[in-house]
């Protein structure tokens, strides 16, 4: 497959006298609003749909809309939205929510960019922010050949440097949504949430989880101690969060449960019999699931109870380094190993899922012959990614925010409209990956006229 980029035809284009921001939902706390004010602040006009008071609570900027309607009514009103304000722009966290999928169906119709933000493809300080989708709904290729040539054409790769997190922020930061939303909920009769838990529920979930860190550390130390003087083989499994919807839209699984039977299930029968399971809880999981007791039922009824072990804490990069290989659906952990060169088995759609780079086999045949990923290759995609998918920051401190928002705008400002709609129908679904690198050798008229 042939990946060169064809040359420009300058388009005859209006000017674009300003842009039209609109935001959806976002993550549980201030990122949007921060997002909004700096586009603000540069000039841009910003709105912002509330579809509960969570959402309201965290947007104290101007141009918020309260949305009460149906789903049902959800895509008119999104339709006339955009066009009576002369939105050019939509972005949202999570394509998989269901008014987000809906919204992405409008703005297609309409030939509206829409920038999809979500957890980092890497991890950690990393944030995702792609055109039209993530993950599954990604259009980023899944040709090898794709990621040699475009790879090779970028410059090396700007320092990346960590930035702190906190999950105390988090946790109290969803907190604060969640109360609000429930306190709001009358006046948002048709709100539906598209988490599986009541808010109150889900907030008791985490104050519990926060009230029993000292022990999880302690049963965390306890675990890896053994594990370390047994010196046995194991390969590790990280567990996704039972609501994620990368779970439940882009793999087979019903939910982590599923996966916990599924993968014990296999090991059990095809596994070396010297060789360790070790599950890790997700960190950021609200403990109203005892994953304990399912892991420990299921190894028993497998018989293999004693070669499993169950982390709810501690550094996944210390379990990853030392794995003789990582088995997952399709978590952000699978590219941390990676890049130590740790083979990786998907489940499940992943970004990462590619030719040479993960074990194509069964995962059957994956506990005794992994396969080990092309480094070479795994850094060209590495490159892409960060290049044209990625934002280096985060979510849960002021320094990581700070660094977030910069680079969001400044990829915001690049990802034009105008050019969007221009060069549409002249490129492939890999355009927008090229888009930085393109975008800097366009025609002076196109730029200036892009905006």
């Amino acid at each position: 497959m042939n990946f060169s980029m064809t040359p420009y035809v300058e388009p005859e284009l209006d000017a674009l006298p300003t842009r039209h921001f609109l935001f959806l939902q976002g993550l549980m706390g201030p990122f949007f609003e921060r997002i909004g004010k700096a586009l603000a602040n540069d000039g841009y006009e910003v709105s912002k749909v509330n579809f509960n008071g969570g959402d309201n609570f965290f947007w104290r900027l101007p141009g918020g809309i309260n949305y009460r309607g149906t789903l049902q009514d959800w895509p008119a009103f999104l339709k006339n939205l955009i066009q009576e304000r002369g939105i050019t722009d939509v972005l949202l966290f999570g394509d998989c929510r269901v008014h987000h999928m809906a919204a992405a169906d409008v703005c297609r119709a309409l030939h509206v960019p829409l920038h999809v933000f979500e957890e980092g493809y890497l991890r950690p300080d990393w944030v995702t922010l792609e055109l039209g989708g993530v993950n599954g709904h990604s259009s980023l290729p899944r040709d090898p050949q794709y990621y040699q040539v475009e790879a090779s054409l970028l410059p090396p790769e700007p320092a990346h440097s960590t930035v702190p997190s906190s999950f105390r922020t988090r946790a109290y930061q969803g907190i604060a949504y969640n109360t609000a939303d429930l306190l709001t909920r009358w006046y948002y009769p048709y709100w539906t949430n598209h988490r599986p838990w009541h808010p109150v529920t889900e907030g008791v979930g985490w104050l519990k989880r926060l009230s029993r860190r000292k022990a999880i550390a302690a049963r965390t130390e306890e675990t890896l101690s053994r594990l370390t003087a047994s010196k046995a083989p194991y390969m590790l499994f990280p567990l996704q969060l039972d609501a994620d919807a990368q779970v439940r839209l882009h793999s087979e699984f019903r939910g982590t449960q599923h996966s916990i039977e599924f993968v014990i299930a296999s090991f059990a029968v095809h596994a070396p019999r010297d060789m360790l399971l070790i599950i890790k809880q997700h960190p950021l999981d609200n403990g109203l699931q005892d994953w304990r007791s399912i892991v420990a039922r299921h190894g028993r009824k497998h018989g293999v109870l004693g070669r499993i072990g169950f982390i709810e804490g501690g550094d996944i990069a210390l379990l990853v380094r030392d794995a003789k290989g990582v088995v997952t659906i399709n978590s952000t952990t699978g590219t941390l190993a990676l890049a130590k060169g740790i083979p990786v088995i998907t489940l499940g759609q992943a970004i990462y899922g590619i030719e040479g780079i993960t074990h194509k086999g069964s995962l059957d045949d994956f506990w005794s012959n992994p396969q080990p990923p092309d480094m070479v290759l795994f850094a060209a995609f590495r490159r892409v990614l960060t290049e044209y998918c990625l934002v280096p920051g985060g979510f849960f401190s002021d320094e990581a925010m700070d660094k977030l928002v910069c680079g969001v705008v400044s990829k915001l400002e690049r990802h034009s409209p105008k050019l969007f709609n221009a060069l549409k129908s002249q490129k492939s679904r890999e355009f927008w990956h090229g888009m930085r690198r393109l975008f800097t050798k366009a025609p002076r008229a196109l730029v200036a006229a892009a905006g």
